[in-house]
Protein backbone atom coordinates (compact mmCIF):
# COMPACT_ATOMS: atom_id res chain seq x y z
CA UNK A 1 0.00 0.00 0.00
CA UNK A 2 1.25 3.56 -0.95
CA UNK A 3 1.98 6.07 1.55
CA UNK A 4 -0.50 8.15 0.14
CA UNK A 5 -3.41 5.89 0.03
CA UNK A 6 -6.30 6.53 1.77
CA UNK A 7 -9.32 4.26 3.07
CA UNK A 8 -12.11 5.62 4.36
CA UNK A 9 -15.33 3.58 5.89
CA UNK A 10 -18.73 4.90 6.45
CA UNK A 11 -21.40 3.46 8.78
CA UNK A 12 -24.82 4.63 7.43
CA UNK A 13 -27.79 4.83 9.66
CA UNK A 14 -31.69 6.10 8.93
CA UNK A 15 -30.97 9.66 10.32
CA UNK A 16 -26.59 10.30 10.23
CA UNK A 17 -23.97 8.69 9.23
CA UNK A 18 -20.09 8.28 10.80
CA UNK A 19 -17.14 8.68 8.57
CA UNK A 20 -13.52 7.22 9.52
CA UNK A 21 -10.66 7.38 7.79
CA UNK A 22 -8.21 3.98 8.28
CA UNK A 23 -5.03 4.68 10.37
CA UNK A 24 -6.08 8.24 11.22
CA UNK A 25 -8.22 10.12 14.22
CA UNK A 26 -10.02 11.42 11.82
CA UNK A 27 -13.46 10.79 12.20
CA UNK A 28 -16.85 12.92 11.83
CA UNK A 29 -20.63 12.19 11.97
CA UNK A 30 -23.21 14.05 9.20
CA UNK A 31 -26.87 13.87 9.00
CA UNK A 32 -28.27 11.53 6.49
CA UNK A 33 -30.10 14.49 4.49
CA UNK A 34 -28.77 16.36 1.14
CA UNK A 35 -26.56 19.19 3.06
CA UNK A 36 -25.15 16.53 5.11
CA UNK A 37 -24.36 14.43 1.98
CA UNK A 38 -23.19 17.84 0.01
CA UNK A 39 -20.76 18.29 3.04
CA UNK A 40 -19.53 15.19 3.46
CA UNK A 41 -18.31 14.47 -0.42
CA UNK A 42 -16.56 18.47 0.13
CA UNK A 43 -15.00 16.61 2.73
CA UNK A 44 -14.30 13.61 0.93
CA UNK A 45 -12.72 15.06 -2.31
CA UNK A 46 -10.47 17.66 -0.37
CA UNK A 47 -9.05 13.99 1.20
CA UNK A 48 -8.88 12.46 -2.33
CA UNK A 49 -9.12 8.54 -0.81
CA UNK A 50 -8.06 5.79 -2.65
CA UNK A 51 -10.99 3.68 -1.67
CA UNK A 52 -14.77 4.25 0.60
CA UNK A 53 -16.29 1.06 1.81
CA UNK A 54 -20.02 1.31 3.55
CA UNK A 55 -22.64 -1.28 4.40
CA UNK A 56 -25.83 -2.28 2.30
CA UNK A 57 -28.40 -0.90 5.01
CA UNK A 58 -31.47 -1.21 2.58
CA UNK A 59 -31.44 1.77 0.71
CA UNK A 60 -29.98 4.25 3.17
CA UNK A 61 -27.07 4.13 1.81
CA UNK A 62 -27.76 4.73 -1.63
CA UNK A 63 -27.81 9.00 -1.62
CA UNK A 64 -24.05 8.98 -0.63
CA UNK A 65 -22.54 6.31 -2.48
CA UNK A 66 -24.02 7.86 -5.89
CA UNK A 67 -23.02 11.51 -4.86
CA UNK A 68 -19.76 10.07 -4.28
CA UNK A 69 -19.45 7.83 -7.61
CA UNK A 70 -20.62 11.21 -9.59
CA UNK A 71 -17.76 13.29 -8.44
CA UNK A 72 -15.23 10.59 -9.19
CA UNK A 73 -14.55 8.65 -5.82
CA UNK A 74 -14.65 4.86 -5.80
CA UNK A 75 -17.10 3.74 -3.77
CA UNK A 76 -17.99 0.08 -2.84
CA UNK A 77 -21.10 -1.21 -0.58
CA UNK A 78 -20.72 -4.56 0.60
CA UNK A 79 -23.10 -6.87 2.18
CA UNK A 80 -22.90 -6.18 6.17
CA UNK A 81 -22.41 -9.93 7.25
CA UNK A 82 -18.81 -9.55 5.65
CA UNK A 83 -18.04 -6.53 7.64
CA UNK A 84 -19.24 -8.11 11.06
CA UNK A 85 -17.31 -11.15 10.18
CA UNK A 86 -14.10 -9.16 9.74
CA UNK A 87 -14.47 -7.63 12.66
CA UNK A 88 -14.81 -10.85 14.86
CA UNK A 89 -11.85 -12.01 12.93
CA UNK A 90 -9.69 -8.87 14.39
CA UNK A 91 -11.33 -9.08 17.62
CA UNK A 92 -13.28 -6.01 17.46
CA UNK A 93 -16.13 -7.15 19.41
CA UNK A 94 -17.64 -3.92 20.71
CA UNK A 95 -20.10 -2.46 18.46
CA UNK A 96 -21.12 1.36 17.80
CA UNK A 97 -21.48 4.02 15.09
CA UNK A 98 -18.02 5.11 15.29
CA UNK A 99 -16.46 1.74 16.17
CA UNK A 100 -17.76 0.16 13.25
CA UNK A 101 -17.13 2.92 11.05
CA UNK A 102 -13.27 1.87 11.88
CA UNK A 103 -13.59 -1.44 11.28
CA UNK A 104 -14.95 -1.03 8.01
CA UNK A 105 -12.23 1.88 7.47
CA UNK A 106 -10.19 -1.09 7.90
CA UNK A 107 -11.81 -3.47 6.21
CA UNK A 108 -11.47 -1.26 2.91
CA UNK A 109 -7.59 -1.18 3.64
CA UNK A 110 -6.94 -4.97 4.44
CA UNK A 111 -9.65 -6.53 1.81
CA UNK A 112 -10.02 -3.75 -0.95
CA UNK A 113 -13.52 -5.10 -2.24
CA UNK A 114 -14.43 -4.80 -5.41
CA UNK A 115 -16.01 -1.42 -7.00
CA UNK A 116 -19.20 -1.40 -9.17
CA UNK A 117 -20.82 1.16 -10.88
CA UNK A 118 -23.67 3.11 -8.77
CA UNK A 119 -26.93 2.55 -10.37
CA UNK A 120 -28.67 6.28 -11.46
CA UNK A 121 -31.58 7.35 -9.40
CA UNK A 122 -33.66 5.62 -12.22
CA UNK A 123 -32.11 2.31 -12.49
CA UNK A 124 -32.29 2.19 -8.64
CA UNK A 125 -35.78 2.93 -8.56
CA UNK A 126 -36.19 0.07 -10.84
CA UNK A 127 -34.33 -2.26 -8.66
CA UNK A 128 -36.64 -0.93 -6.46
CA UNK A 129 -40.06 -1.85 -7.81
CA UNK A 130 -38.64 -5.10 -8.61
CA UNK A 131 -37.50 -5.85 -5.46
CA UNK A 132 -41.14 -4.60 -4.06
CA UNK A 133 -42.73 -6.96 -6.65
CA UNK A 134 -40.82 -10.14 -5.33
CA UNK A 135 -41.62 -9.42 -1.97
CA UNK A 136 -45.71 -8.71 -2.73
CA UNK A 137 -45.55 -12.26 -4.37
CA UNK A 138 -43.55 -14.50 -1.24
CA UNK A 139 -46.61 -12.78 0.50
CA UNK A 140 -49.26 -14.15 -1.94
CA UNK A 141 -47.45 -17.23 -1.94
CA UNK A 142 -47.94 -17.21 2.48
CA UNK A 143 -51.81 -16.20 1.93
CA UNK A 144 -52.38 -19.30 -0.32
CA UNK A 145 -50.74 -21.51 1.90
CA UNK A 146 -53.13 -20.38 4.94
CA UNK A 147 -56.37 -20.80 2.67
CA UNK A 148 -56.18 -24.95 3.30
CA UNK A 149 -56.58 -24.59 7.04
CA UNK A 150 -58.59 -21.33 7.30
CA UNK A 151 -62.42 -21.37 8.09
CA UNK A 152 -64.80 -20.13 5.89
CA UNK A 153 -65.08 -16.65 7.18
CA UNK A 154 -60.91 -16.24 6.99
CA UNK A 155 -61.26 -17.83 3.52
CA UNK A 156 -63.15 -15.24 2.44
CA UNK A 157 -60.74 -12.71 3.95
CA UNK A 158 -57.37 -14.14 2.40
CA UNK A 159 -58.65 -14.75 -0.96
CA UNK A 160 -59.90 -10.92 -0.89
CA UNK A 161 -56.17 -10.19 0.48
CA UNK A 162 -54.71 -12.34 -2.44
CA UNK A 163 -56.86 -10.36 -5.28
CA UNK A 164 -55.57 -6.94 -3.65
CA UNK A 165 -52.04 -8.36 -3.51
CA UNK A 166 -52.51 -9.81 -7.49
CA UNK A 167 -53.27 -6.08 -8.19
CA UNK A 168 -50.46 -4.67 -6.22
CA UNK A 169 -48.13 -7.14 -8.56
CA UNK A 170 -50.07 -5.84 -12.08
CA UNK A 171 -49.42 -1.88 -10.97
CA UNK A 172 -45.82 -2.61 -10.44
CA UNK A 173 -45.49 -3.94 -13.96
CA UNK A 174 -47.06 -2.03 -15.70
CA UNK A 175 -44.93 0.40 -13.72
CA UNK A 176 -41.87 -0.98 -14.60
CA UNK A 177 -43.31 -1.51 -17.92
CA UNK A 178 -43.73 2.46 -18.69
CA UNK A 179 -40.56 3.31 -17.36
CA UNK A 180 -38.46 0.65 -19.81
CA UNK A 181 -40.83 1.43 -22.97
CA UNK A 182 -38.39 4.00 -24.45
CA UNK A 183 -35.30 2.43 -23.58
CA UNK A 184 -34.51 1.15 -27.12
CA UNK A 185 -30.98 -0.47 -25.41
CA UNK A 186 -34.07 -2.40 -22.98
CA UNK A 187 -36.21 -3.39 -25.79
CA UNK A 188 -32.63 -4.88 -27.94
CA UNK A 189 -31.18 -7.00 -24.29
CA UNK A 190 -34.86 -8.28 -23.84
CA UNK A 191 -35.43 -9.67 -27.12
CA UNK A 192 -31.37 -10.93 -26.98
CA UNK A 193 -32.37 -13.16 -23.39
CA UNK A 194 -36.08 -13.96 -24.41
CA UNK A 195 -34.76 -16.17 -27.56
CA UNK A 196 -33.50 -18.39 -24.89
CA UNK A 197 -36.36 -21.57 -24.59
CA UNK A 198 -37.90 -20.89 -20.82
CA UNK A 199 -37.02 -17.15 -20.81
CA UNK A 200 -40.01 -14.49 -20.74
CA UNK A 201 -40.77 -11.28 -20.56
CA UNK A 202 -40.96 -10.78 -16.46
CA UNK A 203 -37.82 -12.98 -16.24
CA UNK A 204 -35.67 -11.19 -18.82
CA UNK A 205 -36.70 -8.14 -16.69
CA UNK A 206 -35.60 -9.30 -13.64
CA UNK A 207 -31.87 -9.94 -15.31
CA UNK A 208 -31.52 -6.58 -16.96
CA UNK A 209 -32.84 -4.79 -14.05
CA UNK A 210 -31.41 -6.80 -11.21
CA UNK A 211 -27.97 -7.36 -12.28
CA UNK A 212 -26.69 -4.68 -14.51
CA UNK A 213 -23.31 -6.74 -14.46
CA UNK A 214 -24.46 -9.57 -16.66
CA UNK A 215 -22.62 -9.68 -19.22
CA UNK A 216 -19.01 -7.99 -17.99
CA UNK A 217 -18.05 -10.71 -15.14
CA UNK A 218 -17.07 -13.88 -15.71
CA UNK A 219 -19.21 -16.99 -14.77
CA UNK A 220 -18.22 -17.54 -11.00
CA UNK A 221 -18.56 -14.19 -10.07
CA UNK A 222 -21.85 -13.69 -11.89
CA UNK A 223 -23.03 -17.06 -10.58
CA UNK A 224 -21.55 -16.16 -6.86
CA UNK A 225 -23.61 -12.06 -7.40
CA UNK A 226 -26.97 -13.96 -7.93
CA UNK A 227 -26.23 -16.84 -5.10
CA UNK A 228 -26.48 -19.82 -7.22
CA UNK A 229 -22.43 -20.62 -6.95
CA UNK A 230 -22.37 -24.19 -5.04
CA UNK A 231 -19.36 -23.74 -2.56
CA UNK A 232 -17.53 -26.34 -1.04
CA UNK A 233 -18.07 -27.66 2.81
CA UNK A 234 -15.09 -30.08 3.52
CA UNK A 235 -12.66 -30.39 6.41
CA UNK A 236 -10.62 -33.65 6.66
CA UNK A 237 -11.85 -36.41 5.72
CA UNK A 238 -15.17 -34.96 6.36
CA UNK A 239 -17.17 -34.25 2.77
CA UNK A 240 -20.01 -32.12 2.99
CA UNK A 241 -22.77 -31.21 1.19
CA UNK A 242 -22.18 -28.43 -1.16
CA UNK A 243 -24.60 -25.00 -0.77
CA UNK A 244 -25.64 -22.25 -2.18
CA UNK A 245 -25.91 -18.71 -0.27
CA UNK A 246 -26.36 -14.99 -0.82
CA UNK A 247 -27.41 -13.56 -3.96
CA UNK A 248 -29.78 -11.44 -5.18
CA UNK A 249 -33.26 -12.51 -4.35
CA UNK A 250 -35.74 -10.89 -6.87
CA UNK A 251 -32.91 -12.34 -9.79
CA UNK A 252 -32.50 -15.83 -8.56
CA UNK A 253 -36.30 -16.17 -7.62
CA UNK A 254 -37.03 -15.34 -11.34
CA UNK A 255 -34.22 -17.64 -12.96
CA UNK A 256 -35.50 -20.72 -10.62
CA UNK A 257 -39.21 -19.92 -12.56
CA UNK A 258 -37.41 -19.83 -15.82
CA UNK A 259 -35.12 -23.16 -15.00
CA UNK A 260 -38.70 -24.94 -14.13
CA UNK A 261 -40.01 -24.74 -16.97
CA UNK A 262 -36.71 -25.02 -18.78
CA UNK A 263 -36.56 -28.34 -17.45
CA UNK A 264 -39.54 -29.73 -19.77
CA UNK A 265 -38.60 -27.24 -22.68
CA UNK A 266 -35.35 -26.53 -23.21
CA UNK A 267 -33.50 -29.00 -24.42
CA UNK A 268 -29.98 -28.10 -22.78
CA UNK A 269 -31.76 -27.56 -19.27
CA UNK A 270 -33.64 -30.99 -19.82
CA UNK A 271 -30.99 -32.94 -20.88
CA UNK A 272 -28.79 -31.55 -17.45
CA UNK A 273 -32.01 -31.61 -15.25
CA UNK A 274 -32.57 -35.49 -16.25
CA UNK A 275 -29.02 -36.54 -15.98
CA UNK A 276 -28.26 -35.28 -12.87
CA UNK A 277 -31.91 -36.96 -11.52
CA UNK A 278 -31.02 -40.50 -12.77
CA UNK A 279 -27.28 -39.47 -10.90
CA UNK A 280 -29.35 -39.74 -7.67
CA UNK A 281 -29.42 -35.99 -7.34
CA UNK A 282 -32.29 -34.74 -5.78
CA UNK A 283 -34.85 -32.51 -7.34
CA UNK A 284 -34.26 -29.07 -5.62
CA UNK A 285 -30.35 -29.62 -6.48
CA UNK A 286 -30.77 -30.51 -10.26
CA UNK A 287 -32.89 -27.69 -10.31
CA UNK A 288 -30.07 -24.76 -8.90
CA UNK A 289 -27.84 -26.81 -11.19
CA UNK A 290 -30.29 -25.63 -14.01
CA UNK A 291 -30.57 -22.43 -12.87
CA UNK A 292 -26.89 -21.86 -12.67
CA UNK A 293 -26.94 -23.43 -16.11
CA UNK A 294 -29.49 -20.89 -17.43
CA UNK A 295 -27.44 -17.79 -15.84
CA UNK A 296 -23.94 -18.89 -17.17
CA UNK A 297 -25.62 -19.13 -20.57
CA UNK A 298 -27.08 -15.66 -20.64
CA UNK A 299 -24.05 -14.04 -19.37
CA UNK A 300 -21.90 -15.59 -22.33
CA UNK A 301 -24.37 -14.69 -24.89
CA UNK A 302 -24.57 -11.54 -23.25
CA UNK A 303 -21.18 -11.35 -23.17
CA UNK A 304 -20.62 -12.13 -27.09
CA UNK A 305 -23.42 -10.24 -28.31
CA UNK A 306 -25.18 -13.44 -29.42
CA UNK A 307 -28.60 -15.21 -29.51
CA UNK A 308 -29.96 -18.08 -28.14
CA UNK A 309 -27.78 -21.20 -29.90
CA UNK A 310 -28.29 -24.85 -28.47
CA UNK A 311 -26.05 -26.11 -30.07
CA UNK A 312 -23.38 -23.90 -28.29
CA UNK A 313 -24.99 -24.09 -25.17
CA UNK A 314 -24.04 -27.53 -24.23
Amino acid sequence: MSTNDVYVGIDVAQNTFDVAVYDSSEHWTADNTASGIADTVARLQALAPTLVVMEATGGLEHGLARMLADVGIDVAVVNPSRIRAFAKAIGRLAKTDRLDAQVIAYFAQAVKPEVRVQPSADAYEQKELLSRRSQVLGMITAEKNRLHRASPGVRTHIMAHITWMEQQVAEIDRALDEKLAADKAYRQRKQQLCSVICVGAVTARAVIIGLPEIGQLSGKKISALVGVVPYNRDSGQFAGKRFVSGGRAAVRTALYMAALVGTRWNPVLKELYQRLIKAGKCKMVALTACVHKLLLILNAMVRDGTFWQPAKAS
